[in-house]
């Protein structure tokens, strides 16, 4: 461990953006725009799609509770590191069988695996910045998750182009993750100090301010799943668009990338409260916008939409509660995130049997968008106490 002391802060950065490339692009969104064509070559249904997708989330849950009961620092990034190559793993298993059940531990790994990265990973970085007295935000480590969606968009286009079939696609997805896994080890976020957690390990969020901020993460949460799951399938289904599935995942990967720099400044204006409601309330419209009509410009600013949002609720949250948690930010925003996974879990599910018993996602957007109108009621109430 004292081999990664000498790190440089664009290390720690760049090591953490290649992590969450592997840990969530590789190992849960190549899931996406990979999702039409198991349906159409590998025979998944509607129903076990979502199934798929809710399973990956319960993994993710799973990680977020181990997450949440880890005191020491060594373990914590000794779990992180492990999810590097077990996100390699998914996606080989992913793509070895046309077995459900196969593809169920995949998911499920894959879900372990980007708990590792984003809440023992984005800890780590956090924590690595206070230490180091910079500005203790996240907006540069999470463009990892926007580079992560235009990895899977890309790659996906790319294999298509190739004419590979869906297995074969799986298989190359783990040989781009390679290319990741090379900084995203050699770079990890070192081990804080026994004394320097030691020091602040005390301090903490309140039990009533950590209450409010569960249930609107909870909303959060839901909002972000379905369009994570389902915002290619949403667009191939509609007439006309068929192919055009792709070009909308890789605008919420280009959306969110920058988007995070942005959220960063909008939240030291106004505040992160602020800056959260408004994003929600450009995430309600990100989810309307395909409701209301089926033409590609409207799937298109949805996605641009949808990019640009989710990432900003993700970054000011969990960099909100991780400040108040110095001593150890992963296992804040780990307890934080098992709301955020129970809607992970339960709206995939739900979304995709409402899409099979009906044969469009607009029942299931409408639901979203109230359930993302909730959050706001939630973040408001939050600013009228007056506790940012």
């Amino acid at each position: 461990m004292n081999s990664h002391r000498g790190l440089q802060a664009w290390q720690v950065i760049v090591g953490g953006i290649a992590g969450l490339v592997l840990t969530i692009g590789i190992a849960r969104f190549a899931y996406t725009p990979l999702l039409p064509l198991m349906q159409a070559q590998a025979g998944l249904s509607d129903a076990a799609a979502g199934w798929l997708a809710a399973i990956n989330y319960l993994g993710y849950m799973s990680g977020a509770l181990l997450a949440a009961t880890l005191e020491d620092a060594r373990w914590r990034q000794r779990l992180y590191s492990w999810g590097l190559p077990l996100s390699l793993l998914s996606a080989v298993l992913m793509g070895m069988a046309g077995n459900v059940w196969l593809w169920a531990l995949s998911r499920y790994l894959g879900g372990l695996c980007g708990a590792a990265g984003m809440l023992l990973g984005s800890g780590l970085v956090l924590n690595w910045l206070m230490r180091a007295g910079r500005r203790p935000e996240l907006g540069l480590h999470f463009t990892g998750l926007g580079l992560g969606i235009v990895v899977s968009a890309l790659g996906a286009m790319a294999m298509s182009a190739l004419a590979l079939d869906w297995a074969a696609q799986w298989q190359g997805f783990a040989l781009i993750g390679l290319i990741f896994l090379l900084p995203a080890w050699a770079w990890r976020p070192p081990v804080p100090p026994v004394s320097a957690t030691a020091q602040v390990a005390g301090s903490g969020p309140g039990r009533r301010w950590m209450g409010w901020m569960v249930a609107a993460y909870f909303c959060a949460g839901w909002g972000f799943v379905i369009s994570a799951t389902f915002t290619v399938a949403i667009v191939e289904r509609q007439p006309l668009l068929a192919g055009q599935g792709p070009w909308a995942w890789l605008l919420v990967g280009m959306a969110s990338t920058p988007a995070v720099f942005l959220w960063d400044r909008v939240a030291r204006r106004l505040g992160e409260l602020l800056a959260l409601l408004m994003a929600f309330g450009l995430q309600v419209v990100s989810v309307l916008l395909p409701a209301l009509s089926d033409g590609l410009a409207a799937a298109l600013a949805g996605a641009l939409l949808y990019g640009a949002t989710f990432i900003g609720i993700v970054s000011l949250t969990l960099a909100l509660v991780g400040r108040r948690s110095p001593g150890n930010p992963g296992k804040a925003m780990a307890r934080l995130t098992l709301s955020y996974g129970v809607a992970q879990v339960s709206a995939p599910a739900l979304a995709g049997a409402m899409a099979q018993a009906s044969g469009s996602y607009r029942g299931a957007l409408w639901l979203t968008a109230t359930v993302l109108l909730l959050g706001m009621v939630i973040l408001a109430q939050l600013r009228r106490e007056g506790v940012e």
